[in-house]
């Protein structure tokens, strides 16, 4: 796969923000344009959507994301979590996730000069059943034929191990919605999986919105004016926020400068706020703790010892800041490798599978597993667990049960099946 290429979208940019638009004249605007816009409409500006995909309005972390996002979340007629715009008008997440996907197929078909039909898609590898099947409906609403989901850490690996890598890898995976950490073992070309975990309400959105907290929290203390109550001061809050963290990354201060954020009985107002590195990762240590717990669940269902990992890999753009990657080496007991682009190894892994599928690789096998327990309801509303996490796939499992006598006039039977 020597020939891999990321290709630059319109903007000429490497990467495109999962944003989505429709501006006041009703345009869709997705990628660059989207965020460049955020400010002065921000709801109707959609992002973060990715970790809404497949989940319930019920949800409680759907319920905490209504509180942290600026544009509105509602129930579906089949409660789903949607979002609306100021019309009305109102979108699942799989069709946001569908316009970046048209997006995405526009600007390989330009770079190509042909029409492309099919796609690798990836996911957080602790995403449930819900959430891949609606990842597909996504693919198929930007007219793509999906013909293979794989887990983001396993792709980001796949792009390391085709270099003649070979041993037991760590993939530390903290992107802008979901944090996942997969062990594999690369041998001879086989890509194994020995186990995954992860959390899908963790990454850079978070971080972002606990600097966002905190500045509202500082400009109320020293204006006493409540920033959080104005769409418009709040986007360019959080745009501040999300530049600051990742100046932090390489410097150990910058400043915070919004002239105009918001006016009162004495006129204009300004905010001026100077944040250091420190200050930065005290506010945030909560978040990145939490990334602790899922590796020592990974490494005890891989039934091995950090001692045993030859190498940690950092994917998605969270890893640059200096906190993250000082944990990665307090969990591992190893400096994490530079090894691969945080950015584009997993879009690269992607290509790669797409070229395994396609026959083009030969010499590559990929063995992934189930990140999470597959059962059923058995008589008395038990659950019975039939296939467990970290299990190869593809795989079957068959079960002999307690016969339960069924009525001559019965014509269905329903069997309920959990994930969890």
């Amino acid at each position: 796969m020597q020939n891999a290429k990321v290709i630059e979208n319109s903007e000429g940019a490497r990467t495109t923000p999962s944003v989505v638009a429709f501006s006041p004249k009703g345009e869709l605007l997705v990628g660059i344009p989207a965020k460049r816009q955020a400010v002065t409409n921000p709801q109707n500006t959609f992002f973060g959507t990715k970790r809404m995909i497949g989940r319930r309005f019920d949800d409680p972390q759907t319920q905490k994301e209504m509180n942290m996002v600026p544009y509105k979340i509602v129930k579906a007629p089949n409660g789903d979590a949607w979002v609306e715009t100021t019309d009305g008008k109102q979108y699942s997440p799989s069709q946001i996730g569908g316009f970046v996907l048209t997006k995405m197929k526009e600007t390989a078909e330009a770079y190509l000069g042909k029409s492309i039909s099919k796609a690798v898609i990836t996911v957080p590898a602790y995403f449930n059943d819900a959430q891949r099947q609606a990842t597909k409906d996504a693919g198929r609403i930007a007219g793509l034929d999906v013909q293979r989901i794989i887990n983001e850490p396993t792709a980001a690996a796949l792009s390391y191990g085709t270099n003649n890598k070979e041993g037991l890898i760590a993939v530390f995976d903290l992107g802008g919605g979901t944090f996942d950490v997969s062990i594999l073992e690369i041998s001879n070309g086989v890509f194994e999986v020995k186990a995954t975990n992860g959390d899908t309400f963790l990454g850079g959105e978070d971080f972002d919105n606990t600097l966002l907290g905190f500045l509202v929290s500082e400009y109320k203390n020293t204006e006493n004016i409540d920033l959080s109550k104005d769409r418009l001061a709040l986007q360019r809050l959080r745009e501040a926020a999300e530049k600051a963290k990742i100046e932090l990354s390489s410097t150990t201060q910058t400043e915070i400068n919004l002239p105009f954020i918001t006016a009162d009985a004495s006129g204009a107002k300004h905010l001026n706020i100077t944040l250091t590195r420190s200050k930065f990762e005290s506010l945030v240590n909560g978040l990145i703790e939490r990334t602790r717990e899922p590796c020592k669940s990974c490494l005890k269902d891989a039934g091995i010892t950090t001692k045993d990992v030859d190498e940690v890999l950092l994917v998605g753009g969270m890893t640059r800041v200096p906190k993250v990657q000082e944990i990665v080496s307090e969990i591992f007991g190893k400096a994490p490798s530079k090894g691969v682009n945080p950015d584009e190894a997993v879009a690269m892994g992607a290509a790669i599978q797409g070229g395994i599928l396609r026959g083009d690789v030969k010499e590559l096998l990929l063995l992934d597993v189930t990140p999470l327990s597959l059962g059923i309801e058995t008589l008395g509303g038990i659950f019975t667990r039939l296939i467990s996490r970290n299990t190869t796939i593809p795989t079957k499992k068959s079960q002999v049960g307690n016969h339960v006598p069924i009525p001559p006039e019965l014509v269905w039977l329903c069997f309920v099946s959990f994930l969890g």
